[in-house]
This record gives structure tokens, C-alpha cells and sequence, in this order.
């Protein structure tokens, strides 16, 4: 009998006293040779269990049910495909639970499918992963199936109550191609709302496909957040798409709208060269992240006269956008770097974009789930508040517009 310390060893020993493997396919093979006594021991403890009475015993039996032989039946498991004999009874009642009547897979490929699908691949490549892995067939259509189970999570989470006050909310669109009802592929825009409530934990409020930028999109986007129970949002941070900041006031007439620094870097990003990356991102810094208005013009005049012979586009970007610059410091330095900081809406950036580089979605509702998915896994992460938060909610407490919103909504 195996040791109650160790028993994985001591089965290790009589695997390899048994077959002696010398590689890893032959390891992998004697688990496979291995697995069918196991699932036969199980099953027959289960006939057991069922029937009252041990195989082979003499004793009277309280039912007149007795067993029945066996049927074979192959099974798939995460090491492969492989046959398993099942006890029957003359009855047949007996409905083992480790395998059940009509049960074929043991290998628990939902959670695998939707691991692969959560990192972009696509159907196809998903099947043919799974054969390669696991040596059996799993059609395109049962991927689908799958896939297709979380939806109704995908709803709830869409509609999900919300907090009443979120402290800032950082918006930004991602483009992928989605194929209408015809299999036309057209690009669209998915929108992200991202929030720090006022215990200052990162959340995705939401995902919304819209094939084009306009106010009244906007407006429903954030009457929707309002009827899923916002009451207020503090700071907005945003790119300049069009009717967004009238969408956003129309509804929280109250909220401040800074313009996003990580989209006028991207943006600005176009004119430079990709050899200057670097030194023109460690420019632009000393700019957004001066520790006064007075430093920040400053290195803004020195920026320009750096940059503006050789990038003149990219000059151009941050004087049409230099008053949402001068806007931070209208804040103290821990509310500005929540602003400013651009690791926040990055990370969910850089996390959806790495599943929209595998083609076209099928439709929306594809979309929707793959998408879900990566921002689940990012929730996982998510599990303290945003550094210095302490300091971050003192600040914002210390103006009194702030302070009696959060006591009308009693947050604080």
C-alpha cells in the first residue's frame, strides 16, 4: 500500500519498475496503459456501492439486482483518448458518477477551449491544438458550442449593478474587423470604459460595439452606466473622439474631462521617427509630469525647441491639446499621476489588442466573449487598490465640491 506521506512516489516506482520508460512519450504512455485499472477500480467500488454487496460475496443480498458484466466504452482524458471498462447491473440502474451513462469526455476541454480562446485563436486552430495535444478530434462546431456557454455570463457582466460614485474612469476604443450578416468584413469600434471606484480597484464597466463615434453613441453608453447605478463620475479621462465630452457632460454634468496623455503620446508618436522613440517619450515626460504649471510651460518651451524643426506634426499635436496639460495642475501631484499614469488603461490596451491580430471576428457576439475573457483574466490581477490610494482620496476630500458629492452618495 502506497505511504500516507508519499504515495505519488511509491506508484512512480511500480510505474517505472513496470514498464521502465527511457522518454518522455514512453512516460506518457504507461500513464495512459495505467489510467484504465484506475477507472476500473472506481467503477467497481461505485457497483459496490450501488448494489450493497461486494463482487463474489456469499452473504445474503438484500436486492435481487445483480451484476452484469461489463461494457467497454472509450473515453477521452487529458493525456488522450483510451477504453475503460464499465460494470453493468441486470437492472440497469446503475449510473456510475466518475463516468456517467453517455459521458465520452473526462478531460474537462471546456476550460481548455476557453483558456486557448481567451488568447485569440480562433476556431480552426483550437481544434487542431487540441488533437495535437490530447489526440482526439474536437470539432470547429463544438469549439463554438463552447465558446457560445458564456455568453449568458457575458450578459450578466454586461448589466451587472455598478458603484454609485466611480472616482476616475478611463475610456478608450479598440478597432478589430467583425464580419456583418453577410461575412463582409468591416472595422468597428469597441469601446472600453474602465473605472477606480472609491476604494480605488480597477474594473472594466463595460464593452460596447459601435460602428461609428458620435454624441447621441455616447450619451447611451453613459445613460446605460447610469441606469446600472453610477451616480457620478469624478474624472474622465479621454481621447478626442468626437461627441464623447458632450456624451459624458449630458449625463454627469459635474465630471471633469481631462484628455487621455497615453492617446496624445500615441498620437503624437506618429510624426517621430522610431529611432527617437525613447528620447522623445523621456522629453514629453518632463512636460506632463513637471512638478508646478510654471516648470511644466517651461519644459514645454524646451520641448518644443527640441522637436519642432525635425517633428513639426508632432508639436502641432501637443499645442492643440497643451490646455488638457495645463488642466492637471489644477489638482495636487497624487491626482495628477492617477491622470497622467497611463499603466491603468495600458494594461487592458495591450490585453485586448493581442487577440485582435488573428483576422476578422466571426460577428459581435465573438467579439464580446474573447474580449470578456481577457478582462477576467486581468481581474484576477487586479487585487489591491492603486498605489498610494491613501493619499490619492485625501487629496480629492480636500476639495469641497468633491467632498460633498461623496457625502451626498455617502461613499466616504
Amino acid at each position: 500500500m502506497p505511504s500516507k506521506d508519499n504515495p505519488g512516489k511509491e506508484i512512480a516506482d511500480l510505474i517505472f519498475k513496470h514498464f521502465k520508460p527511457t522518454s518522455a512519450q514512453e512516460v506518457q504512455d504507461a500513464i495512459k496503459t495505467v489510467f484504465a485499472p484506475v477507472f476500473a477500480s472506481i467503477l467497481n467500488a461505485e457497483m459496490t456501492e450501488h448494489l450493497g454487496y461486494e463482487k463474489s460475496s456469499s452473504e445474503d443480498k438484500s436486492t435481487s439486482n445483480r451484476r452484469n458484466g461489463y461494457s467497454t466504452k472509450t473515453i477521452k482524458t487529458s493525456i488522450g483518448e483510451g477504453k475503460i471498462k464499465v460494470p453493468r447491473d441486470r437492472d440497469g440502474t446503475f449510473d456510475p458518477m466518475v463516468v456517467g451513462k453517455h459521458q465520452r469526455d473526462v478531460s474537462s476541454i471546456e476550460n481548455k477551449v476557453l483558456a486557448l480562446y481567451a488568447r485569440g485563436m480562433s476556431q480552426r486552430d483550437i481544434a487542431a491544438t487540441i488533437e495535437d495535444i490530447y489526440g482526439f478530434t474536437v470539432s470547429q462546431d463544438k469549439v463554438s458550442k463552447i465558446t457560445d456557454l458564456i455568453l449568458e455570463d457575458v450578459e450578466k457582466w454586461q448589466n451587472r449593478p455598478l458603484d454609485p460614485v466611480y472616482a476616475f474612469t478611463f475610456v478608450d476604443c479598440i478597432y478589430t474587423n467583425i464580419r456583418d450578416e453577410r461575412g463582409r468584413s468591416r472595422n468597428q469600434a469597441v469601446y472600453v470604459v474602465l473605472g477606480i471606484n472609491m476604494q480605488g480597484h480597477k474594473d472594466v464597466l463595460g464593452l460596447w460595439v459601435a460602428p461609428t463615434e458620435s454624441k447621441s453613441s455616447w450619451m447611451n453608453i453613459f445613460d446605460t452606466l447610469k441606469q446600472r447605478g453610477v451616480e457620478d463620475i469624478l474624472f474622465l479621462s479621454m481621447d478626442g473622439v468626437s461627441g464623447l465630452e458632450d456624451g459624458v457632460k449630458s449625463i454627469f454634468p459635474k465630471t471633469v474631462v481631462q484628455r487621455c496623455i497615453v492617446h496624445l503620446i500615441r498620437n503624437s508618436l506618429k510624426y517621430v521617427p522610431s529611432k527617437d522613440y525613447k528620447k522623445f517619450c523621456a522629453d514629453i515626460k518632463t512636460v506632463y509630469q513637471a512638478v508646478s504649471l510654471e516648470e511644466c510651460r517651461r519644459c514645454f518651451e524646451q520641448f518644443k525647441a527640441e522637436w519642432e524643426n525635425n517633428c513639426p506634426g508632432t508639436v502641432k499635436v501637443w499645442e492643440r491639446n497643451f490646455t488638457h496639460v495645463e488642466q492637471l495642475f489644477d489638482y495636487p501631484s497624487e491626482i495628477r499621476r492617477v491622470m497622467y499614469t497611463t499603466n491603468a488603461i495600458e494594461s487592458v490596451n495591450s490585453s485586448l489588442r493581442k487577440v485582435t491580430k488573428h483576422g476578422s471576428f466571426e460577428n459581435e457576439n465573438a467579439v464580446r466573449k474573447v474580449f470578456y475573457l481577457r478582462i477576467k483574466e486581468l481581474d484576477k490581477k487586479w487585487t489591491s487598490p492603486i498605489r498610494n490610494w491613501a493619499k490619492v482620496l485625501n487629496q480629492i476630500t480636500m476639495f469641497d465640491d468633491f467632498f460633498e458629492r461623496l457625502t451626498q452618495y455617502h461613499v466616504i
